[in-house]
């Protein structure tokens, strides 16, 4: 699958604008009132906000750590393991 580039307005959006916007295309396309080529135009701008949230989702998942008491008390942080 080939890697889609994000246009810069996308790119710019908060994880919380990018949903809301893609959540406006899903009623729209769930309306079924949009001509055909403006649907493949909502779909396609969906796609990429798609790939935009699920990009924040990863990036704020890297940034989790879990925090670790040793067996000595000591206290350490690791790597998340969400799924």
């Amino acid at each position: 699958m080939t890697e889609l580039t994000l246009p810069a307005d996308i790119k710019a959006m908060s994880f919380e604008d990018a949903l809301g916007e893609l959540e406006r295309i899903v009623r729209q396309l769930e309306d079924g009132k949009a001509k055909l080529d403006d649907a493949i135009g909502f779909y396609e701008r969906g796609t990429l906000l798609k790939r935009h949230c699920e990009g924040k989702l990863r990036e704020a998942q890297e940034k989790v750590d879990r925090i670790t008491l040793g067996g000595d008390g000591t206290v350490g942080t690791e790597p998340a393991r969400i799924d």
